[in-house]
C-alpha cells in the first residue's frame, strides 16, 4: 500500500509518501508545497495544484492527515484551517480515504511521546525509514503521519473494526 501523509501549512504544507508491504516501510518520496507570498486565495490555490500535483505523481492509495490543534491565535487557526482544507480537498478529489491524528497522537505513535520534539521525530522518521531524506521539518511530520497510518491499517486495526462493528 502507498500511503501519503499532509502536515498541512498556509506557507508550507509538508508532504511524504511512503510504501507499506509485508510489515516493512519504505521511503518513496517527501517535501513541501510552498504557497508563497501575497493573495490568500492565490496562495491557497497553489497549495492545491502543488498538492495534486504529488498525488498525481505518486498515486497513493490511502492518506492521511495532520488534525488541526487549537492555536491561541484565532486568525492563525482561521488560517491554518483554510490550508487544511485546500489539502483534503485535493486528497478527496483523488479518491483517497482520509485518516486524521492530533499532533500529540503522532508523536506519540513516533516517537513514545505526545510532546516529542519536532528533531525527535526526525531521528526516529529516519531510524524507521533507512535512507530517507527530507529538506524540511514539515516533510518529517508529513512521514510520520503516513507511517501512522501504515501501522493502524494492519491487520490488527481491521480485526478491531471487525470487532467493533459485530
Amino acid at each position: 500500500m502507498r500511503i501519503i501523509g499532509v502536515d498541512p501549512g498556509l506557507r508550507r504544507a509538508g508532504w511524504g509518501v511512503i510504501e507499506h508491504r509485508g510489515g516493512r516501510l519504505r521511503h518513496v518520496a517527501s517535501g513541501a508545497c510552498l504557497s508563497g507570498a501575497g493573495d490568500l486565495a492565490a496562495r491557497l490555490s497553489r497549495l492545491h495544484a502543488d498538492l495534486s500535483a504529488v498525488i498525481a505523481e505518486h498515486r497513493p492509495d490511502a492518506a492521511a492527515i495532520e488534525r488541526t490543534f487549537v492555536n491561541a491565535d484565532p486568525s492563525g487557526a482561521l488560517l491554518l484551517g483554510q490550508a487544511r482544507g485546500v489539502a483534503l480537498l485535493a486528497l478527496a478529489q483523488a479518491g483517497l480515504e482520509v485518516a486524521e491524528y492530533a499532533p500529540n497522537e503522532v508523536k506519540k505513535a513516533i516517537v513514545g511521546v505526545g510532546r516529542a520534539e519536532k528533531g525527535q521525530v526526525a531521528a526516529m522518521v529516519a531510524a524507521l525509514l533507512p535512507g530517507a531524506r527530507a529538506s524540511t521539518h514539515d516533510a518529517w511530520d508529513a512521514l510520520a503521519i503516513a507511517i501512522v497510518r501504515a501501522h493502524r491499517s494492519g491487520p490488527a486495526s481491521r480485526l478491531a473494526a471487525l470487532g467493533a462493528s459485530a
